[in-house]
């Protein structure tokens, strides 16, 4: 090989390695109509269609349904996250036969470790979007961060802080979109413009990076599609 001829195969392979990796950067789009690519913890997924749409119906196990503290996910695989924007659609409504009072809780954990214990998450409570009582009406939207800080930790300390409002139907197909920087991640609901939810001290810290999962509450009967992971 002469030296022009090597000169030319060797950008030629650099620039196809440049677009192998701006392509393994880019958005990776899950439909999520199957539960194929999800490692379930605690929970069942099974095809489901919800007002004409396919998704996933995640449910947990019937062993953790009295334990209100076990951790609930559909980890996603093949995906390291660390900053970036997650997108999808989430539906979710309360089991009664779980427990009296569920709120249906349902959302997205990030940054999950390999313990799946150790994450942060944005989930939203459906039945309290349009509750008669104001103070349920500031707890739909929540951020925690587990195991060190659940909701209920972060209410009694920092009351407000990580949570909001946002208008919420039990069971109707509702968009979220959440960005994270660093320490910071924003909570949009519904496609609007401006943020649900702002925290500017992700407990994870700066620079962490874990898996991306589908989230639940041990009371919920939740529906997820159309998950887009873009780094």
């Amino acid at each position: 090989m002469n030296r022009r001829t090597f000169l030319t195969a060797t950008a030629a392979g650099l620039a196809a390695a440049h677009a192998d990796l701006r392509a393994q950067a880019g958005p990776r789009q899950f439909a999520l109509d199957t539960p194929a690519g999800l490692r379930l913890h605690n929970v069942t997924a099974v095809p489901a269609t919800l007002d004409g749409k396919a998704g996933v119906r995640v449910r947990s196990d019937e062993a953790v349904r009295g334990q209100l503290q076990a951790e609930t996910l559909a980890v996603v695989e093949g995906l390291t996250f660390g900053d970036g924007v997650i997108e999808l659609e989430v539906a979710g409504s309360p089991r009664t036969d779980v427990f009296k009072d569920a709120r249906g809780f349902v959302g997205v954990a990030f940054r999950v470790q390999p313990d799946l214990r150790t994450y942060d998450a944005f989930y939203l409570r459906p039945t309290n979007g349009r509750a008669d009582d104001q103070v349920r009406r500031n707890h739909s939207a929540q951020y925690i961060a587990h195991p060190d800080w659940p909701w209920q930790r972060l209410r009694k300390e920092t009351p407000e802080k990580y949570e909001s409002y946002v208008d919420l139907v039990p069971g109707a197909w509702t968009r979220m979109r959440i960005e994270v920087r660093g320490a910071q991640a924003r909570l949009f609901v519904h496609g609007q413009a401006q943020p649900t939810l702002i925290v500017n001290d992700l407990k994870s810290g700066a620079g962490a990076q874990g898996g991306v999962a589908l989230w639940i509450d041990v009371s919920t009967d939740a529906h997820f599609r159309n998950l887009t992971v873009a780094r």
